[in-house]
């Protein structure tokens, strides 16, 4: 029961994320967005390509240490998981939960079905992950943090 509720901490903790990026509005968080949405909010003038790269510059930096700086602190503090096979585990279902969160209940439910997403002048340009993408996406990061999720059950390890 524990994990299920560190899972949905998790989660949460991803949505706030996503959230505080676009505080001010959906154009704070235009990288989220695919290439042609992003070049016509530039054409239109709602930003320009060095504010986009410096947003998702500081925002990802920012995202990458706090969940990754979560992750440890949930498997090797609060779990307190000291073997690497362990921690490898947790940290891989916690890795691909939120990549299928991600994938899921952020783009297609949240993106998808609110009106907060859509930018003013991009309206007829798609910027919803069809299913299919999402499948793609998702079984593509599934590998990825197959081999990614190592990374920080290691550092579990020599850190608790």
């Amino acid at each position: 029961m524990r994990i299920i509720v560190q899972l949905i901490l998790y989660c949460l903790l991803f949505t706030c994320m996503v959230r505080l990026s676009v505080r001010g509005g959906a154009i704070n968080g235009l990288y989220f967005y695919p290439k042609p949405v992003q070049e016509r909010a530039i054409e239109i003038g709602l930003t320009t390509q060095d504010t986009v790269n410096r947003k998702r510059k500081r925002f990802m930096s920012m995202f990458y240490f706090v969940m990754l700086a979560a992750l440890l602190l949930i498997v090797g503090l609060w779990n307190r998981v000291t073997d690497f096979r362990t921690a490898y585990l947790q940290v891989l279902l916690f890795l691909e939960v939120m990549n299928w969160y991600d994938g899921i209940v952020i783009d297609r439910v949240w993106v998808g079905h609110s009106k907060f997403w859509v930018l003013p002048g991009t309206e007829d340009i798609p910027f919803v992950q069809t299913w299919g993408q999402v499948l793609k996406k998702r079984c593509i990061l599934t590998l990825i943090w197959i081999v990614g999720a190592a990374i920080p059950a290691g550092l579990i390890v020599l850190l608790f």
